[in-house]
């Protein structure tokens, strides 16, 4: 009997783990787009930081990862088993912040005179010139502002996860997000590091012995800059693309709009999708830029006029 019950406990969790395989590999092919976002936006997260510092930073957003994970892991299961609405409401706060930021960046870096200078900017410019000044001190808020984004973009990753998992048991659920938080973590990381260290391994090469391993490292080296300028440009897009995309799926007029118009051009219709949650995005965060800009010189007027 004890054997019986040993070999039908096996057969048991044997089930539940080739289930949990097939819903993993589910979650992954729907996060796809979102993890190539989150590749792109945390890569371009350690730009401007000195190539000594690369490693740590990435190490230290990586830890904040993890915690990130460790928290929305079961506050999403939670939340989707006490009230659903609540998962959808927090993504947008998070929509509404990504295109925030998007937008505050290409307005900084095509109209710097629209909004006010970016003090920590400036400030982060000046220490990296000064040899004499700690950047510790600098990272820090630059890792606070990696996480805080991976936050939002984890999330999008666990709501979407979730979804794919719907007739799931509880612990299923909880298989799934959790390799699944792991494995995302582990490899965006992996990438990320071995991106900003291209340029590294191109030199190493280059002083190596070999007509063809020195020509490797030459493009290595020279491709290095950039692919960290490419992947600059394509983490401030996914800002739009992730963030509008979250405003649209929770805007139902939007949604069924894009929807629409998407449906309109064919075999184009998800690049069209993309584009307009792109711009829709734009749109957005250039307006909370604007509103928030006005209160700030209204703020400044006031207790300039005080004193």
């Amino acid at each position: 009997m004890a054997g019986a019950s040993l070999l039908t406990l096996l057969d048991d969790i044997s089930v539940i783990l080739d289930d949990v395989s097939v819903m993993t590999k589910v979650a992954v092919k729907k996060t796809a787009g979102v993890l190539g976002d989150d590749l792109a936006l945390n890569a371009e997260q350690v730009s401007g930081v000195k190539a000594n510092r690369e490693l740590p930073v990435i190490w230290a957003v990586a830890k904040g990862s993890f915690i990130n994970k460790l928290i929305l892991v079961p506050a999403a299961i939670l939340i989707s088993a006490i009230y659903p609405p609540l998962i959808t409401f927090l993504l947008m706060c998070g929509g509404l912040f990504l295109v925030y930021e998007g937008a505050e960046k290409v307005i900084h870096r095509f109209w710097p005179h629209a909004i006010p200078d970016d003090e920590e900017q400036n400030a982060r410019r000046q220490a990296n010139a000064d040899e004499t000044v700690d950047l510790v001190a600098f990272e820090k808020e630059k890792i606070k502002g990696a996480v805080r984004t991976d936050f939002i973009l984890s999330a999008e990753i666990i709501v979407i996860a979730l979804g794919a998992t719907a007739t799931a048991t509880l612990l299923q659920r909880s298989l799934v997000l959790s390799i699944l938080a792991i494995g995302i973590t582990v490899g965006i990381y992996g990438l990320v590091a071995g991106i900003v260290k291209i340029d590294d391994v191109g030199l190493h090469m280059m002083e190596k012995d070999g007509k063809f391993t020195q020509k490797v490292g030459k493009v290595l080296f020279a491709a290095a800059p950039k692919l960290m300028k490419f992947l600059s440009i394509a983490g401030t897009l996914a800002m739009f693309l992730v963030g509008g995309g979250i405003l649209v799926h929770g805007i139902n007029f939007l949604h069924h709009e894009v929807e629409d118009i998407a449906h309109l051009t064919g075999i184009f219709e998800s690049f069209t999708t993309a584009l307009l949650n792109g711009v829709i995005g734009f749109i957005i965060g250039a307006a909370i830029v604007a509103l928030l800009t006005v209160i700030n010189k209204i703020r400044n007027k006031d207790a300039t006029s005080a004193h």
